[in-house]
């Protein structure tokens, strides 16, 4: 079968049927000229079909793009803030166990006497 460039249906039968006498007879060949430009005119209605939604999908992503960006920095500050805010709550615990560390240097006695007390607190909830 021969085949248009620009579709990939079939445009004319390459073997048409012949008839004992060896010609083709008038209505096997209307048959095949109808049936080629039956298969050309859906090549190109399907090929039209294509290009359209092609073009749509074209238009869709154009004014998507700037929703998009939007949201995408939108994402962007947010993380640089939750890193910032983890930063933060990072450096305060290190601050508040540095605290505590020299608390305990300072007052040894106390700080035995308050985690005697805890975990005797701990130990009766716990029963």
């Amino acid at each position: 079968m021969a085949t248009n460039a620009d579709t990939p249906f079939p445009t004319s039968s390459a073997s048409p049927a012949t008839s004992s006498a060896g010609g083709q007879s008038p209505a096997t060949s209307q048959g095949s000229s109808a049936s080629g430009n039956d298969a050309q005119a859906a090549g190109d209605m399907l090929n039209r079909v294509v290009q359209g939604a092609h073009s749509a999908i074209d238009r869709m992503a154009e004014s998507a793009a700037p929703a998009v960006q939007k949201l995408q920095d939108g994402v962007s500050s947010a993380s640089d803030a939750i890193s910032q805010r983890a930063g933060d709550a990072r450096e305060m615990g290190e601050e508040w166990a540095e605290s505590l560390r020299a608390t305990v240097r300072d007052h040894p006695l106390a700080a035995l006497a308050t985690a005697l007390a805890v975990g005797v607190l701990v130990g009766r909830l716990a029963r």
